[in-house]
């Protein structure tokens, strides 16, 4: 029983551990860029876009899917940034344990 307490106590601890790590998480920002830097954005981890920046030299009234391609591209640069970033957080909260594909904590 004694260690029924014990691991009651780990998950508890843990817990707590996620709550704090979630939280960090949803402050980072991270930026994204495409178009070699001319539009940068920045997520949240949220996946909340927080700023866009684009070069005047990219807003042509002409050449506008240009700037939607890039605007794509940006967005999924900094999406994959942040991702990375929560499975490294991640790695750290659960002690490098090699959890199953699809294993989500908490629980």
């Amino acid at each position: 029983m004694k260690n029924l307490g014990n691991l009651m106590k780990q998950a508890s601890q843990m817990q707590a551990k996620m709550g704090e790590m979630q939280e960090k998480l949803q402050e980072m920002e991270v930026g994204g860029a495409a178009g070699g830097g001319m539009l940068q954005i920045t997520l949240n981890g949220k996946f909340e876009v927080k700023t866009v920046k684009i070069d005047k030299a990219l807003a042509n009234p002409e050449d506008v899917e240009v700037l939607e391609d890039l605007i794509v591209a940006a967005f999924n640069d900094a999406k994959v940034k942040v991702e990375a970033a929560m499975q490294e957080e991640m790695g750290k909260l659960t002690g490098g344990l090699n959890l199953p594909p699809g294993f989500k904590l908490p629980f």
